[in-house]
């Protein structure tokens, strides 16, 4: 089968053949039909963080097809369903995590794309037990961002705890950002998106945000203030910058959220005592569990959030991964393999 390896940290993506995975009793084969790119593909292909994958690695995380052969201990799943493989390849199942619903913080998982072979790729092997369904009527170009950045900002904003009709500030309109603000006002929060650029901020109102903040004309948190009377109730901030953290931190009001999913290359100070004296809390997010990727592809499904994508194809992830360090792409990449 075709597919994308990189054999160094660091290294161009090779597009080769490789043997088609071999099913074992708990496995699933998917034939690719797309994949979505994803900053995370680039991290792990370059070994930025300090857990590194495996290599050589066939990268990616937003992997939708096919079911084309099933384990023999897999009976909830048949051949042809539509399925994605998220982040999430598998947890261990038992501990104390994954019995409370919180398999994502498990410490015995395995990611795809990072420490077993992703998506990109003609086949990928899966564990039957965490393959997603898609809902019908949903393309699998549209599928595919959603099994990371279309979870990541639904569980974030989830994790914010804003009640329909109050106010949450999206920090960062880009490819997860205007996915946030869609999955927010399906959620029936009232949205301020943040960011710099007439097109991001045009894109942010057009999502349905009620008020775009640009970062180069005003102080975000000042005028989140002014225009809820206090703050915002919860902050999502995809953005990786110290001044976007400060702003972010500074906007919410007493006793409001300050979500954090973007993973910066610096270290973001938090200041103690406003933390304490005014209830704030300041909370991590990471992807998100199979139950809150089928919520989250059902809100696709009924037309309520859409990715923006440009669909190009396998042989263009070098270049691909070179618009991405160039901050050059809107929106997501999906890789068309059908």
């Amino acid at each position: 089968m075709k597919a994308a390896v990189v054999n160094e940290f660091k290294g161009p993506l090779e597009t080769k053949d490789i043997p088609r995975p071999e099913i074992k009793a708990k496995d699933v084969l998917v034939k690719i039909h797309a994949c979505g790119v994803c900053h995370t593909d680039l991290h792990a292909c370059h070994g930025d963080w300090p857990v590194k994958p495996k290599m050589p690695l066939v990268p990616g995380h937003e992997g939708v097809g096919e079911i084309v052969e099933v384990g023999s201990e897999i009976h909830h799943l048949s051949v042809g369903d539509r399925v994605g493989i998220p982040w999430l390849y598998s947890a261990c199942g038992h501990c104390d995590y994954c019995l409370e619903g919180k398999e994502t913080l498990c410490l015995d998982q395995q990611n795809a794309g990072y420490s077993v072979d992703g998506s990109y790729a003609e086949y990928c092997l899966a564990d039957g037990e965490y393959v997603v369904k898609i809902p019908d009527g949903l393309s699998y170009v549209d599928a595919a961002p959603l099994f990371c950045a279309g979870v990541t900002t639904y569980k974030a904003l989830k994790v914010t705890e804003v009640k329909p009709g109050e106010w949450v500030a999206i920090i960062g309109v880009g490819g997860l950002g205007h996915l946030a603000v869609q999955y927010a006002v399906a959620m029936g929060m009232n949205v301020i998106a943040v960011d710099t650029g007439a097109e991001k901020l045009e894109l942010a109102q057009k999502l349905g945000a009620k008020h775009c903040i640009d970062f180069m004309q005003d102080t975000p948190s000042a005028k989140i203030i002014e225009l809820t009377g206090g703050g915002a109730h919860g902050v999502v901030c995809t953005a990786v910058s110290q001044p976007a953290f400060k702003e972010a931190y500074r906007a919410i009001r007493r006793g409001g959220a300050c979500v954090l999913v973007g993973l910066p290359p610096e270290e973001m100070p938090i200041p103690i005592f406003d933390t304490v004296l005014n209830g704030v809390k300041v909370v991590g997010s990471i992807v998100g569990t199979r139950k809150d990727l089928k919520e989250c592809l059902q809100f696709a499904a009924e037309g309520k959030v859409k990715a923006i994508t440009e669909v190009k194809q396998l042989e263009d992830i070098n270049d691909i991964f070179a618009e991405m360090e160039k901050g050059e792409i809107t929106g997501r990449i999906v890789m068309d393999m059908s």
